[in-house]
């Protein structure tokens, strides 16, 4: 985000701030490369369930592929889906 400070996002996330400023910098420049926000849910205490075939199939450049599961929660397909865009 503009105006971050680095120290405190690495606190607020417990990642180092040399890892966070080498990121940065492996970055800069390159327009195949950007930071999203990624947000954790967590899991619901339920039964394993038997295994589907994916709901949602998302192709990324460089031949990245993301599925979820039909069995996703509708908050996590939106968090991922906000994410990628």
């Amino acid at each position: 985000m503009p105006r971050a400070v680095v120290t405190e996002v690495g606190r607020r996330y417990d990642v180092s701030t040399s890892l966070i400023y080498k990121w940065r910098q492996q970055a800069q420049g390159r327009s195949d490369v950007a930071f999203v926000p990624a947000v954790l849910l967590p899991e619901p205490m339920t039964a394993s369930a038997p295994p589907t075939s994916p709901a949602i199939v998302v192709e990324l450049t460089g031949g990245t592929r993301l599925t979820i599961d039909a069995q996703a929660s509708a908050a996590l397909v939106g968090a991922v889906l906000r994410a990628l865009r």
